[in-house]
């Protein structure tokens, strides 16, 4: 019988599919900045908005043009969290739309945040929390993480709730954030063993690789059940896979990755060009001139070379016949990928 992957409980492997997020968005604008807020004239929506906010305060700009530059206009966002109740706050999140350059010290104003229907859910307003920094001079410019996003803890309040009937359904349908048949029949059967304990019958069936189906008992109440079954160990499982990144150079090798005996050899040729021009002097009172002859010296050579025998009954043996080679991470990458063209290597080798 495989090994699982890993013993987790039904909350950390699962999720309610009635118990989901509901994305929010909404404009506004951010005052406050000392200077580094959008050029006007580069960004018209900043101006447009600015009027119509003042406007409606009953401030008449009187057609002028505006020079401000510590306003910018930002996009909001924020995840409705489900069963969220009327008055609850949520965390936002707004980045910049125009050209400012940070929205440190800034405070957002009263921002209405509509969903996919267009309706209102939440009103966000508050001070900006940015973590990025950036400083510049005549001729250095010093950048450390983004200043032109932040955020807002509780920054938004929620003012609609999304009708949800929770304890009015028959039952609990759970989706694995990891679809996989194996561990949707195991948790299934977890479910069942304590369900035949507690309400004398199983209550639960694996419908597919991802969806998990959970009868309501008649004498239990749902919420009291969720809270129950959330909290029971299951034996995870996931399919073989490599996933390399041959950006940044990461390789992550599944446990489950096994590899067929192979021999593998892997040189790297150098070549290093020297350029060494030498100054050549015209003979005493001739007619020649100073000249530069050029000396061009050209090297190759191979490093490495040696062949290795890599057979990976399990992860520990693999990442050791790998480091035997000697070769850098990039080189790791291009004996994986010559592994499974060889067709050796029994996992999915993801690139990213």
């Amino acid at each position: 019988m495989q090994q699982a992957g890993a013993a987790s409980r039904i909350k950390d492997i699962a999720q309610l599919q009635a118990a989901r997020d509901n994305q929010l968005i909404g404009y506004g604008l951010v005052v406050g900045l000392q200077g580094t807020g959008d050029g006007l004239r580069n960004s018209p929506f900043t101006e447009q908005s600015l009027r119509a906010m003042l406007q409606n305060l009953g401030i008449s700009t009187e057609g002028g043009a505006s020079r401000a530059n510590n306003v910018a206009a930002v996009i909001v966002t924020a995840n409705l969290p489900p069963f969220a109740s009327i008055g609850s706050r949520i965390d936002v999140t707004v980045s910049s739309l125009g050209d400012a350059t940070s929205l440190r010290g800034g405070t957002l104003v009263m921002t209405s945040l509509s969903g996919a229907d267009g309706q209102i859910y939440a009103v966000a307003q508050g001070s900006v929390i940015v973590s990025g920094i950036q400083a510049e001079g005549d001729a250095a410019t010093l950048q450390q993480g983004i200043a032109t996003a932040g955020r807002l803890p509780g920054g938004a309040i929620i003012e609609r709730e999304i009708p949800a009937s929770f304890k009015g359904v028959g039952g609990l349908v759970y989706q694995l954030r990891n679809p996989d048949f194996t561990t949707a029949v195991g948790m299934a059967d977890v479910i069942n063993a304590y369900a035949e304990a507690r309400y004398d019958g199983p209550i639960a069936e694996a419908r597919d690789s991802t969806t998990v189906a959970v009868r309501k008992p008649e004498r239990a109440d749902l919420a009291r059940l969720t809270a129950e079954l959330e909290n029971l160990i299951v034996e995870t499982d996931s399919p073989a896979r490599v996933v390399v990144n041959e950006r940044t150079g990461t390789i992550v090798i599944g446990n489950d990755v096994r590899v067929s005996k192979v021999a593998v050899s892997h040189g790297t040729l150098t070549v290093q060009i020297n350029e060494t021009p030498t100054v050549v002097q015209p003979s005493p009172f001739s007619r020649g001139v100073t000249a530069v002859e050029p000396l061009t010296d050209i090297t190759a050579g191979v490093d490495g070379g040696q062949v290795a025998i890599i057979d990976g009954p399990d992860l520990r043996t693999l990442v050791a016949g790998l480091n035997s080679i000697g070769v850098k991470p990039d080189g790791i990458i291009a004996i994986l990928q010559g592994i499974k063209s060889a067709g050796a290597l029994h996992a999915e080798l993801v690139l990213q």
